[in-house]
């Protein structure tokens, strides 16, 4: 059986990536001013982020039906089986469910994953599942696997601005207002199917350290029996300049020296609800099947 693997850009992959036969790519509807373009390819993170900047009303949207009946048709055209398919979250978006619904028509060819991931954790997952189907795995069998190893992960983002959590209703205005003066900066908690509010601190400097504590935390309790090895430690953010985020990159791989830490840009599914020159970072146990 041939299986193909496919996500959506929720995860952070992006086209150039794709260098094996066999992975897909679903572009995400993103919103500026009320214009659609597809994310990837009609519009880069940098040139969201610059909208952010300008202040200008963005949002994002689930891929229309007819874009998931296409890329799964397509790829079964190319002589593919079975598909993976590995959306985001379905306690974040709407788009797993109509996924589900939709894959009940292809006779089992089409399997989707919901193991509650986005960003740099959805994407350990789709590289995860083309190893596997590398070594003859099913389709059957990957989503079984990625399902049940769905909260090997974490994820902790800052703010720097609460323009956005403010619009998106998160937080209140007169919440908003009171934190901005004391500078105040949220600490968000990706696990799972919620974005919840993990703790409060004064200015972003604070806010990074605690964000590094709840990382080592986890390390200690949670992932307490896995080797470094076996451990992925990654930075994300919507920093405007590379210098910003080359001081993130840095600060976090000085806490983790055993570990080879990257950087990322955040997907326009998180930095929509974040805004500009938030700081992210995810610890998640690699699966080494």
């Amino acid at each position: 059986m041939k299986t193909a693997i496919a996500t959506d850009t929720n995860s952070g992959v992006k086209p150039e990536m794709l260098r094996e036969s066999g992975l897909y790519l679903l572009p995400m509807p993103v919103l500026v001013d009320g214009q659609t373009y597809a994310e990837g390819t009609e519009i880069s993170n940098q040139q969201f982020y610059e909208a952010m900047k300008q202040h200008k009303e963005v949002s994002t949207s689930q891929p229309s039906p007819g874009q998931l009946l296409d890329l799964w048709d397509g790829i079964l055209a190319d002589g593919y089986n079975q598909i993976v398919y590995i959306p985001m979250s379905s306690g974040l978006s709407g788009s797993c469910f109509t996924a589900l619904q939709l894959a009940e028509e292809y006779d089992g060819k089409v399997q989707v994953v919901d193991n509650h991931r986005i960003s740099v954790t959805q994407q350990e997952s789709f590289f995860t599942a083309y190893r596997l189907a590398q070594q003859g795995h099913s389709a059957e069998d990957i989503k079984t696997y990625l399902e049940a190893h769905a909260y090997d992960a974490s994820i902790y983002i800052t703010v720097d601005s609460l323009e956005y959590l403010k619009r998106g209703g998160r937080i209140t205005p007169a919440v908003a207002a009171f934190a901005t003066v004391l500078n105040l900066k949220p600490v968000l908690e990706i696990q799972g199917d919620k974005l919840d509010t993990f703790a409060k601190a004064r200015g972003m400097r604070m806010a990074e350290s605690k964000m590094i504590d709840a990382i080592h935390k986890d390390r200690e309790t949670r992932f307490a029996e896995v080797p470094d090895m076996q451990l992925q430690v990654e930075t994300a953010g919507t920093f405007e300049s590379a210098e910003q985020a080359k001081r993130w990159l840095d600060l976090v791989q000085a806490e983790f020296p055993s570990m080879s830490v990257s950087y990322v840009d955040l997907p326009c599914s998180i930095a929509c609800h974040v805004g500009m020159n938030s700081a992210g970072i995810a610890i998640m146990k690699k699966e080494l099947p």
